[in-house]
């Protein structure tokens, strides 16, 4: 099997720790331990036996994360995975087969659609359109399903865009996978970045067939915890728990010990707040830079630590990223990445500083252009 190249990840692989400015993250900048663990938790961590862990996610940490989606889930509906990556990969793995059909929201976070096509899987792309808002027309998603699809793989809140579906489209979608006997398959990593503070409905429970995958990289501002989960029917996580069994085992002890404790209420809404408050500040300043170059064309998310800007130049988006990487040492991602040609994907959570002096790095390139 010959799997392809993710060149997303790939590219931010070799460069991001190469270049004086990275704004090509998608996250909130991260937090240190001493921040979210009270002392007497620290002491405590010091002197935790390194256990291998419950395999699926310890107790506390399952319930912990159904009480997120509401009163109709336990922990039997929670896998804990290594990072929402694990858990779209389970996903996939699990639930579809070579010849198999999906449908799949572009732009958007690749991984999926590279991985389903290595497995011999027809992805059929639908686009979010930026004159609805970065919304789905949902008239398009009906005509596309036919007597092969199995999935409809959505990113919500969405990455790169940071749109986030309306009501009235979910429900449109919901309704046509259930009618239609599809897999729907949400990835909400960015729930809990909305910058408006108000964390966006999810999918979980919508369908008997609904799967819902999350973490705390993006909103939580953790992602060395590699800390993911899938939200599901109890066959279905017992389904992904017999694949996971075959990829990671178990996350890491320490990862779950954390997670635990920072996914208690008020400290959870403590953490969000910050991230609600970070992201407002840097988004408002990029905005106001943004304002002096008609070169990009910028437009205003809903959630996450990303925007998606309409690159007003002659050249490509792939052309435009690597030559501000090779000559002013700035990383950002280019549309093409994400599956859509002419757009270039900003990452603003970053500190303050980093990403004003990032972006001073950006004005000596644009200013090229107008000479």
């Amino acid at each position: 099997m010959k799997f392809e190249q993710f060149e997303l990840e790939r590219n931010q692989s070799l460069f991001e720790n190469e270049v004086d400015f990275n704004l090509s993250e998608s996250g909130v900048h991260p937090l240190k331990l001493s921040e979210i663990l009270t002392e007497e938790e620290q002491k405590e961590i010091l002197n935790t036996e390194l256990f291998y862990g419950y395999t699926n996610g310890t107790p506390e940490l399952r319930q912990r994360v159904a009480e997120l989606y509401g009163k109709q889930f336990s922990k039997q509906n929670v896998l804990i995975t290594s990072g929402s990556a694990e858990a779209n990969f389970l996903s996939v793995m699990t639930q579809l087969d070579s010849g198999d059909e999906i449908i799949y929201m572009v732009p958007n976070y690749l991984q999926i659609f590279h991985l389903a096509r290595s497995f011999g899987i027809k992805v059929n792309i639908l686009p979010i359109r930026q004159e609805l808002g970065w919304q789905w027309d949902p008239d398009e998603l009906e005509d596309m399903i036919n007597v092969k699809t199995k999935m409809i793989a959505i990113c919500n809140p969405n990455n790169p865009t940071g749109s986030v579906m309306s009501s009235e489209i979910m429900d449109k979608v919901i309704t046509l996978a259930e009618d239609r006997n599809c897999w729907l398959l949400s990835d909400e990593v960015y729930r809990g970045a909305e910058l408006d503070g108000l964390e966006c409905r999810s999918f979980a429970g919508a369908t008997e067939k609904t799967i819902v995958n999350a973490g705390l990289s993006k909103a939580y501002s953790l992602p060395g915890l590699r800390m993911g989960w899938s939200v599901g029917s109890e066959s279905y996580i017992e389904k992904a728990w017999s694949f996971h069994d075959f990829t990671v085992i178990n996350v890491a002890y320490l990862s779950d010990w954390v997670a635990s404790r920072i996914l208690e209420h008020s400290r959870r809404k403590a953490i969000l707040d910050r991230t609600k408050n970070h992201l407002n500040h840097n988004l408002n300043m990029l905005l106001k830079w943004g304002e002096d170059f008609p070169e990009l064309t910028f437009s205003r998310p809903d959630a996450a630590a990303i925007t998606f800007a309409k690159l007003n130049l002659p050249i490509g988006c792939e052309d435009f990223i690597f030559h501000l990487r090779d000559h002013y040492s700035v990383l950002l991602t280019a549309g093409k990445w994400h599956g859509l040609e002419g757009y270039i994907r900003f990452g603003y959570g970053t500190p303050t500083d980093y990403v004003r002096d990032g972006l001073e790095r950006v004005t000596q390139y644009l200013k090229k252009f107008s000479e």
